[in-house]
């Protein structure tokens, strides 16, 4: 007999108590004291890099959070790294672990619906990485205060932002992609070795394959034409849009550097009248990276979806 209710039954019962699990367990404490440790490094020693530069800099905290100094990336380029790796830590046995328990059966047996089981297992995990990203951009904007002596400006503020919600969405691609492996393999360390191998298929051999496969849809181009090579670093381009990592760099190029006009090739004819070096308002900016952001938004709900599908067609009694 189905039972009366919303199909969402349930939903914030499972949302707080996946969250207070993911705060309080060990793995995630062990990834906050890395990205923690690893990320004020980065921004400490970019601070001590442009502490000359007060003053004369409008973009101060903007450059905080990209400059990098050797042997450290930037903030942001940690960030890159970690933040998918957090995603799948939290969602690799997110449902397969509770078949492995056996307690599946047990919690959709109350007054809980897969609907509400499955969006609440997502929303926590979301919202456990936002909790972080929060935490750790308010300890970056203290100490750039404490050591540049001067506060972020609204602009600054609001560009900040906009990062911290695109790093959100690209959090959220993992995320599902985690989630999705979850359910379509039963055991957690399959899930997890798949999920970092598609990861470190776009972070290392991708950006490899997108060259190769231009070349190879224009194999008359002319090497010494210069609308040929225009054609072929198009296309490449194209196809490294298929990369969630593509569109997050793209979209943190544009929201943090307020310089940036394209996002692609730009020929010499198309910047007359521009005032190179003059910086974009937010909303320009924004325009600018809406698609990718729009890109990370939608890859995220199709991954939810193939989920929530999958999840919806198995058999869950013990």
């Amino acid at each position: 007999m189905r039972r009366e209710g919303s199909p969402w039954t349930g939903l914030w019962a499972v949302f707080f108590k996946e969250m207070a699990d993911h705060l309080s367990g060990l793995r995630m404490r062990i990834l906050e004291g890395l990205i923690l440790l690893s990320a004020l490094a980065a921004v400490y020693t970019g601070s001590q890099a442009l502490r000359q530069t007060v003053g004369e800099d409008p973009y101060l905290y903007l450059k905080l959070l990209t400059t990098a100094q050797d042997p450290l990336p930037s903030f942001v380029g940690f960030l890159s790294f970690f933040v998918p790796l957090a995603a799948i830590a939290l969602a690799f046995d997110a449902v397969n672990g509770e078949y492995a328990r056996g307690t599946l059966s047990r919690v959709l047996s109350q007054p809980i619906y897969r609907d509400a089981l499955l969006f609440g297992k997502f929303l926590a995990g979301l919202g456990t990485l936002a909790v972080l990203l929060l935490a750790l951009l308010l300890l970056v904007l203290g100490l750039g205060v404490f050591t540049l002596g001067v506060p972020p400006g609204g602009e600054e503020v609001g560009r900040i932002l906009f990062f911290f919600l695109a790093t959100l969405a690209y959090a959220g691609v993992w995320l599902a992609l985690g989630l999705l492996f979850s359910v379509l393999f039963r055991q957690p360390a399959t899930a997890a070795l798949a999920a970092i191998g598609v990861w470190l298929f776009f972070a290392v051999f991708f950006p490899i394959l997108t060259d190769l496969a231009a070349s190879a849809f224009l194999l008359q181009a002319d090497p010494f034409d210069p609308e040929s090579q225009l054609r072929q670093a198009n296309l490449a381009l194209w196809f490294s849009r298929l990369s969630p990592n593509t569109l997050f760099a793209e979209a943190l190029t544009a929201i943090l550097n307020p310089a940036v006009r394209s996002l692609g090739p730009i020929l010499i004819t198309q910047l007359e009248g521009a005032v190179l070096g003059t910086p974009l308002p937010l909303g320009q900016s924004l325009l600018l990276v809406w698609p990718q952001l729009t890109g990370l938004f939608a890859l995220a709900v199709l991954l939810f979806t193939l989920a929530y599908v999958a999840f919806q067609r198995q058999e869950v009694r013990a």
